[in-house]
């Protein structure tokens, strides 16, 4: 252990002996490095001292001070408002608990995401098409968006009126609203409270019908998935013989709109 001391110090002694050796270097009058970084640092000083004193930055550092100071005489009422109690006792439930309802759903998450992102790269061919139809939609809906706009903007006072009689209709109905939303919440919570217990007993009894009727259930998984099996051949024999007929059926779409400027010439060769 005194060994190991004794080295280390001395370890340290020599590193700090050879950074004093380059501080003394850099910054030794006598030496080229030394002049020339000193020259360097007093010439950017005055680079810098003359910028800012120019009325540019001036104003500038005046426009920062003041939009911090107006930032800062705004947000402090909100730090004290009686508002921002129940805010921050809201923010500090859901923090305390959505961190376990993340940390449970994080493995299904990060296997969605892999999974979505394999869709992606696989439909990655159709991406440019699917673009140009939703282009070509845009740009068919723009005149008639221009038209709307166009219309609402003729139409500003009657909107007005609309909107000035609604407030006038609906003004009066607000404290009604408000009491029986109360009302509603209250025999709402009574219901929910009095469905819960049922719904417990409810939830564990299907629990426990679902783990009895396991192996019943494994076995028509199984029964379907061997019938899917069985179905693909003829799935792919039916889809390969439509691929061509759809084929056949295009070509001669095509010679029928588009035929050839010069008919072909039939030769029969007949065995001598």
């Amino acid at each position: 252990m005194a060994r190991s001391t004794t080295e280390i110090t001395g370890q340290l002694l020599d590193t700090a002996g050879n950074i004093t050796k380059i501080a003394v270097n850099t910054f030794d009058p006598r030496a080229g490095s030394g002049a020339e970084v000193l020259r360097v640092l007093s010439q950017t000083t005055a680079d810098l001292a003359e910028a800012s004193a120019s009325p540019q930055a001036q104003e500038a550092f005046y426009r920062i001070v003041d939009t911090l100071t107006r930032l800062g005489t705004s947000g402090a009422p909100l730090a004290v408002h009686p508002v921002s109690e129940p805010a921050q006792a809201l923010l500090t439930a859901l923090g305390d608990n959505l961190l376990p309802v993340l940390d449970a759903v994080e493995p299904a998450v990060e296997e969605a995401a892999d999974a979505l992102g394999e869709l992606v790269e696989a439909t990655s061919p159709i991406v440019p098409a699917a673009a140009g139809l939703a282009a070509g939609a845009l740009l068919a809906l723009t005149p008639l968006i221009r038209a709307s706009a166009e219309i609402l903007r003729d139409s500003a006072p009657e909107l007005r009126r609309i909107a000035d009689a609604l407030t006038t209709a609906l003004a009066p109905l607000m404290p009604l609203q408000l009491a029986l939303a109360e009302r509603a919440a209250a025999a709402g919570a009574g219901v929910v409270r009095a469905a819960l217990p049922p719904l417990a007993d409810l939830t564990e009894a299907a629990a426990a019908t679902t783990k009895a009727a396991r192996p019943v259930l494994i076995a028509g998984e199984e029964m379907v998935v061997a019938g899917l099996e069985q179905l693909q051949p003829l799935l792919i024999g039916t889809a390969s013989r439509a691929g061509r007929f759809a084929r056949a059926a295009a070509v001669r779409v095509q010679a029928a709109m588009s035929p050839a400027a010069e008919q072909g010439v039939v030769v029969a060769v007949a065995p001598a």
